[in-house]
């Protein structure tokens, strides 16, 4: 493939082998030993990059797509790379530098400019900031795309805990009976809900118990669900909330943010339960199931989406989503056209003003690479695959 139309703009050979791992293990030996070496971590799309193929953020958008577990995050990847993310940001970087040219040559020729509009300067700040706090609501959901969510299920011996895991994933994974104790260790059940990956986590029944080995496991239940993004409290309609459910939450095991399932309601309606005063603010949402049925699992999947802020997010999406470096630029960039707009109000020196907007543009080509630091280049493109 010879240049520039390469993914590296440079010229490229390809050699494919059929066979499997150990002719191709074989030939990369052989090319190895003729003087060819091992591409460093990220190395070709860091070539793409410095030689004009991509900006940066469409190069880290390269990253987020190989690594991407659903489809919903394989194609906010794909809005990035196709330059969805880095025309925003161009765009407000040069009405910036727009700004700033204006500002400058005001300090130099302001005799020979027309009287300076401040409300209008303010206005065109204002939506600047607007447009830059837009970019950064896109923050939580690609980092979710990305991580996704680590849900523990949790709740006193026999509630139904494993049977939840089993129907809201639509596996086997956990051994159901109806005996207590049943699950001592962490069980894990990997799925998908609204294009976000969720890690369910099914944990040992969480009780006072003389069994050494159930011990370590609801030892290991409380700190599972301590660690979790989302905990699920599971309590039984039947029996309605007892003192053992008041224990659990007295061990503050629903610390982070928490759901409510009232689980067996084929045998008691869920509004027969009544909650402690102390606990019925406590849980975001409260969800009426019957795993057994497979009866509430919806209504589960809307309650996990709403609770972290995604609402009726779908996997059919193509919007682009930034990553935790470009939103702390963005935050800095926003920043800076605060302290700006404060200036102007101030009436402050124009001098004040070109700092601000200097600074803004600086942060703004830190996510596009057009003001980046070698530092910055590697760590970016070390956390690459080989192959890429």
């Amino acid at each position: 493939m010879l240049a520039p139309r390469s993914y590296t703009r440079e010229d490229v050979v390809e050699v494919q082998c059929h066979g499997g791992d150990v002719c191709v293990r074989r030939v990369l030996q052989l090319c190895l030993e003729a003087g060819a070496r091992l591409a460093q971590p990220g190395e070709f799309t860091l070539r793409a990059f410095l030689n004009g193929r991509l900006d940066l953020a469409q190069a880290e958008s390269v990253a987020q797509v190989v690594a991407a577990k659903t489809s919903a995050a394989a194609e906010t990847a794909l809005a990035g790379i196709q330059g969805g993310l880095s025309s925003f940001v161009q765009s407000l970087r040069m009405e910036c530098i727009d700004l700033l040219v204006e500002m400058e040559a005001r300090i130099d020729f302001d005799d020979e400019m027309p009287i300076l509009d401040t409300n209008a300067l303010i206005g065109r700040v204002e939506t600047m900031s607007q447009r830059l706090q837009q970019a950064l609501a896109t923050a939580g959901r690609g980092h979710l795309l990305q991580s996704g969510l680590q849900v523990a299920i949790v709740g006193r011996p026999n509630v139904g805990k494993s049977s939840l895991l089993n129907a809201w994933s639509q596996s086997e994974r956990a051994i159901v009976t109806d005996i207590p104790g049943t699950t001592r260790d962490i069980v894990e059940a990997r799925m998908e809900v609204g294009g976000i990956m969720v890690n369910l986590l099914d944990t040992a029944g969480i009780c006072n118990t003389l069994d050494i080995v159930e011990k370590i496991g609801i030892e290991r239940s409380k700190a599972v669900a301590k660690g979790a993004d989302v905990v699920v409290m599971v309590i039984s309609a039947s029996d309605g909330w007892t003192p053992d459910d008041s224990t659990i939450f007295q061990q503050k095991v629903v610390e982070v943010p928490s759901i409510l399932v009232v689980n067996k309601v084929d045998r008691a309606a869920a509004s027969s339960v009544v909650l402690p005063e102390v606990v019925e603010h406590v849980f975001f949402k409260k969800v009426a199931a019957c795993a057994i049925q497979q009866v509430g699992m919806q209504e589960l999947d809307i309650a996990i989406l709403d609770l972290v802020g995604l609402g009726h997010v779908t996997s059919h999406g193509h919007q682009w989503a930034v990553n935790q470096r470009q939103a702390e630029q963005l935050m800095r960039a926003n920043e800076a056209l605060q302290r700006m707009k404060d200036s102007v109000h101030q009436q402050l020196p124009m001098d004040m003003w070109t700092i601000d907007l200097k600074e803004a543009a600086l942060a703004l080509g830190q996510i596009s690479g057009d003001d980046v630091s070698e530092e910055v280049l590697s760590n970016i493109f070390s956390r690459f695959c080989i192959g890429k």
